[in-house]
Formats: C-alpha cells, sequence, structure tokens
C-alpha cells in the first residue's frame, strides 16, 4: 500500500459568504470592508468605476468591418464530383439529391468547388469555383458555365 493509492477521506465545503455567524466568518463575512463589491451583486465587467473596455475601443463603422460575421461558402473538393455520371450538370439541386451538402447550409452559405483531388469524369459545372478545379475539369473534357456565361 501507498500513499498515493489511499482514498481521500477529507472534504472541504463551499464556502458560505454572508451567512452570519454560523458560516465562522462573521462580520464582513470574508468580503473584505466597504465598497460596492462587498455591498451588493455586480455584473462582470464592472471594472471599480473605470471607463469600461468597450467604450474605450475604437467604433467599427461601416459594411463589412465585423468578418466574424461574415459568412463563407462550403467548400466541395473536386475528387467528390467523381459519384456523377459523364457529361451530368452539376448545380446546387444535384449536390443536395447526391447528399454531398444538406439543404439548409447550402441555401444559406452556398457552395465553392476546390481542385483538392483529380476528376474522372467529364461533367457541366454551374457552380462557383476555383480556378485550380476549373482547369482540372476542362482537362478531363468538362465545362463551366457561372451565370449565364460559359467558359471552355
Amino acid at each position: 500500500m501507498n500513499l498515493n493509492n489511499l482514498a481521500k477521506t477529507t472534504k472541504r465545503e463551499k464556502k458560505r459568504l454572508g451567512q452570519g455567524h454560523g458560516s465562522g466568518r462573521v462580520k464582513t463575512s470574508g468580503r473584505g470592508t466597504k465598497g460596492q463589491k462587498a455591498r451588493s451583486k455586480i455584473p462582470l465587467y464592472f471594472e471599480g468605476g473605470a471607463l469600461p473596455l468597450i467604450k474605450r475601443m475604437p467604433f467599427h463603422r461601416g459594411k463589412g468591418k465585423n468578418k466574424v460575421f461574415k459568412k463563407k461558402p462550403i467548400v466541395i473538393n473536386i475528387e467528390a464530383l467523381n459519384l456523377f455520371k459523364k457529361d451530368e450538370s452539376i448545380d446546387l439541386k444535384a449536390l443536395i439529391a447526391k447528399k454531398i451538402v444538406e439543404e439548409e447550409e447550402a441555401k444559406l452559405y452556398g457552395v465553392k468547388i476546390l481542385g483538392n483531388g483529380e476528376i474522372k469524369t467529364s461533367l457541366t459545372i454551374k457552380l462557383p469555383i476555383s480556378k485550380q478545379a476549373e482547369e482540372k475539369i476542362k482537362k478531363a473534357g468538362g465545362r463551366v458555365e457561372l451565370e449565364g456565361k460559359s467558359r471552355i
């Protein structure tokens, strides 16, 4: 038997602040003396009366400043398109039918095809696409159509 294998026998109870004489912390109850923090509940963002951090920061006005909230398209690599048959047209509906993307997410964020992997069949793409993916599709004998414009 080693000391590090023994079961713990002590249990420390939670400090009961502000609970009178029975807590073992009489008078100020472990809150220090005076001040806002000793008296009542204060918000987490309180900084002792100093100008709050959010007010010290500069304004970020204008469209597109908050990049955190921008919606990025769902990325699909070109190797995932090998599921389709030769000379098949690929658009959002076709990707949803093959369950490559979910319908709600695809309509909300959009889809972009990237050029990672190899493609074996010639396809007609009607979605946004990277230059590398476009080159690979053309090399396989396919074509890319965007917004009514055909790029062969």
